[in-house]
């Protein structure tokens, strides 16, 4: 840990610089101007608060515990970001529309999207990007993730995004969508025809590179996410055990079953809830997130989707039910 005494933080200091001056090296190798590197570097400072907050992360522990779902989706699928939702979906509802028949993707799921990393853009973060992601790259524990994200952060200034607008999350996610540099420069679309992709005041742009987002993450059109469903009493759970182990999210992925198609799920007496249901023939995996007894889901694909823009269950669900309210 970093201390903060005296003598620790000036010896914590030289060897930020010192790194600064080989991430430097490594920006210009990989195309970033020097006009940019001589702009940025000398204000580089080391900030110990980003790397505090990255320790306290629940993948740097070695912590099993998994909590319940219920309580994660009161506080995020609750009664204001619904009715917020709402009305920036009324408000939205022509660019929306537009979006949906370029891409696919439901127009509820990018409002929700939207929803749930800036709360509909109240709230998009205030640490300096760049000097977040340096210090995050200084300490070493993800150094190859954060040093990428840095020179990628100095290839937007070349592109012509201004500093100031290099604001956002600790760990370097910013604008409405909170796109990291990377995702921002490989993602990120002009949707009102300006000639700049700006998900931080436009947005058009921050719907449109949403919905660009999913599409290249697969989003299969006409598919819903999934559906809420319930499991008979008795169900044999080792039948449909997913015997496959994910290279990516390895944690989250295994709380999912095995896939099924719609059809096969039914006749093990799954059923959804509320009257919904699926096309027969749609793969889907079973996920009980509150354990027997408790609200299942049936997830297709599309979830998997959702997954790609936050690996975590809590959130692909609250997404998916977030949109599914908000569309009602």
């Amino acid at each position: 840990m970093l201390s903060v005494g005296g003598p620790a933080v000036a010896q914590d200091d030289a060897g930020f610089q010192s790194y600064m001056r080989e991430l430097r090296q490594q920006a210009l190798a990989d195309g970033v101007s020097g006009r940019t590197a001589d702009a940025v570097f000398p204000t580089m400072t080391l900030n110990p608060r980003v790397i505090e907050l990255d320790r306290a992360q629940p993948g740097a522990t070695n912590s099993s515990a998994i909590p319940a779902f219920a309580p994660y989706r009161t506080q995020h699928v609750d009664a204001a970001r619904i009715a917020r939702g709402r009305q920036t979906y009324q408000a939205q509802r022509y660019r929306l529309q537009r979006i949906e028949q370029q891409t696919g993707v439901p127009e509820s799921v990018m409002v929700a999207i939207w929803g749930h990393e800036t709360n509909y853009g109240s709230y998009t973060g205030d640490f300096d990007l760049l000097r977040s992601l340096a210090s995050l790259a200084y300490e070493g524990r993800r150094r190859s993730l954060f040093a990428g994200e840095f020179i990628a952060g100095l290839k937007m200034l070349d592109r012509g995004v201004t500093r100031s607008q290099l604001k956002g999350s600790w760990a370097g996610a910013m604008g409405n969508p909170q796109f990291l540099p990377s995702i921002y420069l490989r993602i990120a679309r002009d949707g009102d025809g300006d000639g700049r992709a700006d998900i931080w005041n436009s947005p058009a742009d921050t719907l449109a590179s949403i919905g660009n987002y999913f599409v290249d993450a697969g989003w299969r059109a006409g598919q819903p996410w999934g559906v809420a469903v319930n499991v008979p009493a008795g169900f044999d759970r080792s039948q449909v055990r997913n015997r496959l182990v994910s290279p990516r999210c390895p944690r989250v992925f295994e709380r999912h079953s095995g896939w099924r198609t719609i059809a096969e799920w039914r006749a093990l007496g799954v059923s959804a809830q509320n009257g919904r249901s699926l096309d027969g023939s749609v793969m889907a995996t079973l996920l009980e997130p509150d354990g027997p007894g408790a609200t299942a889901y049936l997830l297709t694909s599309n979830y998997r989707v959702i997954l790609d823009y936050n690996c975590s269950n809590f959130y692909a669900l609250s997404v998916g039910l977030l949109a599914d309210a908000v569309e009602r």
